[in-house]
């Protein structure tokens, strides 16, 4: 600050008067002889004597050693002239030490013109710290980068330092006597004056007080951080209050970039998680546009070509021929029209080669369009309607950026900007491309695996019978369902053994894929040779068991059974295979107790067998554990329900008992589920 002044004469006294308080300045008055006539209390602090002990006395006896007389009556005679003298001389405490002491001396005259001496004293040490002080916070409030200003009661400046000016872009003698909002209306006035008036009425500094807004010196908002605290004096009135200002604009921005960068570390970190849960194409897709909306976008689409969903291979788009896509996803973070304006997701869309869609791909990069117009979204949208929508719902910004994965390009992911009004940058596009780099690669594994899956499934399907054979007497339906993800290889098959006997077989190989359904087959196609033999079940497992372990590291499980219905039985044999359930037809049901043994491959155990009662109207369920296990439940809480609801079965259909298991128990099974229903007809 330039100076610390006011108009009020009290807050003058008040203020020099604490100077004073602080320097503990004494006061001593010599007659024309030298003879101390006047003696402050403070002079006795200062030199230990009191009024008594040196008042008549002569100062040069009383007070100065024998060496330094001569010079004190030469100083004395000197002021007592009419000069004046400032310095420092020695005096003698009453303890008998010595005291620096700083001198301010002058001649008074009394009215008959008699001469006295007059002598404004202080400890030098005290004086040379004061001095110190006063210098070293002087040169701190001219030459700190820190904005000080002081106010008074009502709130007016009072004085401010150099750095305040120049952030005001005012000079102090505009400011002096007048309130913030006169000078720089600009800025929150009544917040700013309300943190003063809390101030002023509580003693209780404020810190760091955040303030946006603009002043003279900058037309631009910058962010200033004040901290207020109370000024009093050293009787505690209160004089006003003492503001210290720090621009912290690029402070912030700073903070803003770090928060930037850490959100968009923590973007790619949930794409990591939430991008790529299964090897389902669209449901990566839904992913990757789940992610991008909010954190990226208000609005984004997912567009992947055609040949890709449907054929499982790349073509890629050249010259200038359109492209065929298949709009996979659309998340939109706010309630908006511009999602109907997306292609339909599901439906087939052809995007001509202006389009910036079909640029994107053909050329394997960003497109971004900051700022987006007519023009612009005529080469956006898919057509003039679906423009207007766009620009009616706010789409001001937009970036296409592609699916690249293993130096191919399988589509786009679009992204739009509606509520959020800052266009998209290069740090966008870069984190959107960082999106959209790993979302492809998950796409491209989902369009590997649907192709694997795709072959395994066939491979499958022509393995198992299309028909199971309907031997006489019995009624048999069965059920093969795939899981989402990976194809297994459960296999079931109904073999005719000669008259009234049937062989029944359900198994599943461990595994996945193309592999796990080549094994099937062979185990499949061996059962059906061995079964020709009229072996007895366990017999038949043991055979099987060889024929397993000579194709490697297989594992499978199986139970097979024979109905001999001229006998009025079922035997059974099981590999390590869940058991299979009987319902008898007064509506009975129970797990049958088939001696597990150890699955198919592992070698070396013999399999034991069961008889069990066939009657007519007797219900007999083989099945695989995709129908009964899940991932939220113990199997055998799927076992328990499978009963239950095999026992309600006695007047319906197998046809329809058979979809009615599969809707309850396996809508949307995570693991292969084979089923066989064998029903002994009534007699006629």
């Amino acid at each position: 600050m330039h100076g610390y002044a006011t108009t009020h004469g009290d807050e003058v006294m008040a203020t020099a008067g604490g100077l004073l308080d602080l320097l503990h300045v004494a006061s001593v008055v010599l007659d024309a002889d030298g003879r101390i006539t006047l003696w402050s209390p403070a002079m006795e602090q200062l030199l230990g004597y009191s009024a008594q002990e040196a008042l008549r006395q002569r100062a040069d006896t009383l007070l100065v050693t024998p060496e330094n007389r001569p010079r004190a009556r030469e100083l004395f005679t000197q002021v007592r002239s009419g000069s004046q003298w400032v310095g420092v001389f020695p005096l003698r405490h009453r303890d008998g030490g010595e005291r620096a002491v700083e001198f301010r001396t002058m001649r008074l005259l009394d009215g008959e013109g008699t001469p006295h001496l007059l002598g404004l004293a202080a400890d030098a040490m005290t004086v040379r710290r004061v001095e110190r002080d006063l210098a070293l916070s002087h040169s701190l409030v001219t030459q700190t980068p820190v904005g000080i200003a002081v106010f008074d009661t009502t709130l007016r400046w009072i004085g401010v330092n150099p750095a305040l000016e120049r952030m005001n872009g005012v000079p102090e003698s505009a400011l002096v006597g007048r309130r913030v909002g006169e000078v720089l209306p600009d800025l929150d006035v009544e917040a700013i004056e309300a943190r003063m008036r809390h101030v002023l009425e509580t003693g209780r500094p404020l810190l760091d007080q955040q303030t946006v807004g603009h002043t003279a010196a900058d037309a631009e908002d910058r962010t200033f951080s004040e901290s207020y605290h109370r000024i009093e004096d050293t009787n505690g009135r209160v004089l006003g209050l003492a503001m210290a200002v720090l621009d912290v604009t690029e402070r912030q921005q700073a903070a803003a970039e770090v928060a930037q960068a850490r959100r968009r570390l923590a973007v790619i970190a949930d794409a990591g998680v939430r991008i790529g849960t299964t090897l389902d194409l669209e449901r990566t897709a839904r992913e990757l546009a789940d992610v991008a909306v909010p954190e990226v976008a208000d609005l984004a689409a997912v567009d992947v070509l055609e040949s890709v969903v449907a054929l499982g291979t790349v073509t890629p788009v050249t010259g200038d021929s359109p492209a065929e896509f298949r709009a996979l996803a659309v998340a939109a973070g706010h309630p908006s029209d511009a999602i109907h304006a997306a292609d339909p997701v599901g439906e087939l869309a052809t995007h001509r080669s202006s389009r910036i869609i079909t640029q994107c791909v053909r050329g394997a990069r960003p497109i971004l369009i900051a700022r987006v117009d007519e023009r612009a979204m005529r080469r956006i949208a898919r057509d003039a309607p679906a423009a207007r929508a766009l620009l009616a719902a706010g789409v001001h910004s937009y970036v296409a950026l592609p699916l690249v994965a293993r130096g191919s390009v399988l589509g786009t992911l679009s992204l739009y900007r509606t509520v959020n009004e800052r266009p998209f940058d290069d740090q966008d596009c870069l984190l959107a491309s960082e999106l959209a780099a790993r979302a492809a690669i998950c796409i491209d594994n989902a369009r590997l695996y649907g192709r694997e899956r795709a072959t395994a499934l066939t491979l499958q399907r022509s393995l198992l019978p299309a028909t199971p054979v309907q031997p006489e007497g019995l009624d048999i339906a069965a059920r093969y369902r795939p899981a989402l993800s990976d194809v297994g290889g459960d296999w079931y098959d109904v073999l005719p053994l000669g008259p009234g006997r049937t062989g029944l077989v359900v198994g599943d190989v461990m595994g996945k894929g193309v592999q796990a359904a080549a094994i099937m087959g062979q185990l499949s196609s061996a059962t059906r040779a061995l079964a020709r033999l009229d072996l007895r079940p366990a017999e038949l497992l043991r055979h099987l068991d060889d024929i397993a372990g000579s194709l490697g590291d297989t594992i499978a499980t199986c139970v097979y059974a024979v109905c001999d219905l001229t006998r009025g039985t079922c035997t059974l044999a099981s590999a390590g295979h869940l058991p299979p359930i009987l319902v008898t037809a007064d509506g009975t049901a129970r797990l049958v107790d088939v001696p597990s043994g150890v699955p198919l491959g592992v070698g070396g155990v013999d399999f034991g067998t069961v008889e069990v009662a066939l009657a007519p109207g007797s219900l007999l369920a083989l099945y695989t554990d995709g129908l009964v296990e899940n991932r939220a439940d113990p199997i055998d809480t799927g076992l328990a329900t499978l009963t239950r609801l095999l026992r309600s079965t006695g007047g319906t259909s197998l046809e329809r008992g058979s979809d009615t298991l599969l809707g309850a128990l396996s809508p949307r099974p995570d693991d292969d589920v084979a089923l066989l229903l064998v029903r002994v007809r009534p007699r006629a």
